[in-house]
C-alpha cells in the first residue's frame, strides 16, 4: 500500500539513518527535541576509536531535516579524520541545531541543548561552530564538563576562529610552496569567498603578506565592512569560479567543488576552510588531479580550530597550540608530495594517514 500512496521520491526520502548515503558506519545519531524550547538538533557520532568525539555545534536553517541529517554525518566523519590527520587522540563527532541563529536561539534553548550532551556522558564533546559564539559554550558549561572552546576568563582557550585561520594560512603557504615553488602569497590574487569569523582572520594574514584579496559573500554589511578594514577588493562579479586568480579559498559552507563549478575554476590552487569542499571526495578529487589544480584537503587544513579547543583538554597553551598549528605547513607539503609520488589525489593520501592511525589504535585496543 505505502508504494501506491506515497510518490516514489518522497519514499526515498523516508530510507533508514543506515541507509543514507552519507552514512559512514556512524557509531551513533542522535535526534533531540524540546518542545518547550523549540530545540531540534542532531548529533553525529562518527567514530571514537582515537578517543572521545569532539566537533562543534551548527546552528543553521535547513531547508529540510534530511539536508540537516546530511550535514552531521559528513560534518562528524569529516571530524574522525581532521584529528587523526592532526595526531589528536579524539574521535569524530558534530551536532546541528536546525534554526536561524539570530533570531531562533536562546539561552534556554542552548541550555537543553547542554543537557542532552551531558545524557551522553562524555562519548560527544561539543564546541562552536557556524551559527555559535564562545559565549554559547560558556552557558553550555553550566550544565555540562562535556564541552570546549569556553572563553579564556572562564579558564578556556577562548574563540578557536583566529587559529584555524592560522592554520589555514600555513597549508595555503605550502600549496603555493608546491605549486608556484615559493610559500610566499605577495602579489598572489586570493578569492576568499564567506567572510565569518576565520575568514575575516584569513583575510587579515593574506593582508598583511601582501596579498590581492578578493571578497565574496551573502551578506552586503559584512562585505563592506571587512573591505574597508583590510583594503580587499569586493567580487561583483556573477560568476566567481571562471574568474582568474592564484589561489580559491571556500570559507563558508562546503560543496562548492562539485560538477558545474570544477571545470570553470581558473585557480591552480585550493586551499580554504569550509568543511567538505569537493561534493564527492572521488569524482572530484580524480577531476581536479587531471586539471592539474593543487587542493589542500580541507580536514587537513581547517584543524586549527580542533588543535586550539583539545588544548582545554590536555591543559597546554597558546605556545603549543602554535607549534601544532604551524605544523600543518609541513604536514600538507607532506601530502601534496606523497599523493603525487602515489598518483592518487590529495584527498586519498590524507585519508590514507589518516585511516592508518586509527586502524593501528583499533589494532592496539
Amino acid at each position: 500500500m505505502m508504494a501506491e500512496t506515497i510518490p516514489f521520491e518522497d519514499l526515498k526520502k523516508m530510507d533508514p539513518v543506515f541507509g543514507q548515503l552519507s552514512f559512514d558506519n556512524h557509531e551513533q545519531v542522535v535526534f533531540c527535541n524540546d518542545k518547550d524550547t523549540g530545540l531540534k538538533a542532531i548529533i553525529g557520532i562518527h567514530n571514537t576509536v582515537m578517543g572521545p568525539a569532539l566537533g562543534g555545534t551548527r546552528m543553521w536553517s535547513y531547508k529540510t531535516e534530511w539536508e540537516a541529517l546530511n550535514d552531521v554525518l559528513r560534518l562528524s566523519r569529516g571530524m574522525t579524520y581532521k584529528s587523526a590527520i592532526t595526531g589528536l587522540n579524539l574521535g569524530g563527532g558534530k551536532a546541528v541545531i536546525i534554526g536561524d541563529a539570530k533570531t531562533q536561539k536562546t539561552p534556554e534553548l542552548m541550555l537543553r541543548f547542554g543537557e542532552f550532551v551531558h545524557s551522553l556522558g562524555g562519548k560527544y564533546i561539543t564546541a562552536e561552530d557556524v551559527g555559535m559564539a564562545t559565549s554559547d559554550m560558556d552557558l553550555v558549561r553550566t550544565v555540562t564538563p562535556y564541552v570546549t572552546g569556553i572563553s579564556e576568563a572562564k579558564g578556556g582557550a577562548g574563540n578557536p576562529s583566529p587559529i584555524t585561520a592560522y592554520g589555514v594560512f600555513m597549508g595555503m603557504k605550502a600549496a603555493a610552496k608546491y605549486r608556484f615553488g615559493s610559500e610566499m602569497l605577495e602579489d598572489k590574487r586570493v578569492f576568499v569567498q564567506g567572510i565569518g569569523n576565520v575568514g575575516e582572520s584569513l583575510v587579515e594574514h593574506l593582508t598583511n603578506e601582501g596579498a590581492k584579496v578578493v571578497l565574496s559573500d551573502i551578506n552586503e554589511e559584512r562585505l563592506q565592512e571587512v573591505s574597508q578594514k583590510y583594503g580587499a577588493e569586493i567580487y561583483r562579479g556573477d560568476n566567481l569560479y571562471a574568474e582568474p586568480m592564484d589561489i580559491y579559498a571556500p570559507c563558508a559552507l562546503g560543496a562548492t567543488v562539485n560538477d558545474q563549478t570544477i571545470e570553470q575554476l581558473q585557480a591552480p590552487v585550493i586551499a580554504g576552510a569550509a568543511n567538505n569542499q569537493l561534493a564527492d571526495e572521488n569524482i572530484h578529487g580524480k577531476r581536479l588531479r587531471e586539471r592539474g589544480i593543487v587542493y589542500a584537503p580541507d580536514f587537513l587544513i581547517n584543524a586549527g580550530g580542533i588543535i586550539n579547543v583539545y588544548a582545554e583538554l590536555e591543559n597546554y597553551g597558546k605556545a603549543d597550540i602554535m607549534r601544532k598549528t604551524e605544523n600543518i605547513y609541513n604536514t600538507t607539503l607532506e601530502i601534496l608530495e606523497k599523493a603525487e609520488q602515489q598518483d592518487i589525489t590529495t584527498h586519498q593520501a590524507a585519508f590514507d594517514i589518516a585511516q592508518a592511525r586509527i586502524d593501528a589504535r583499533k589494532k592496539d585496543n
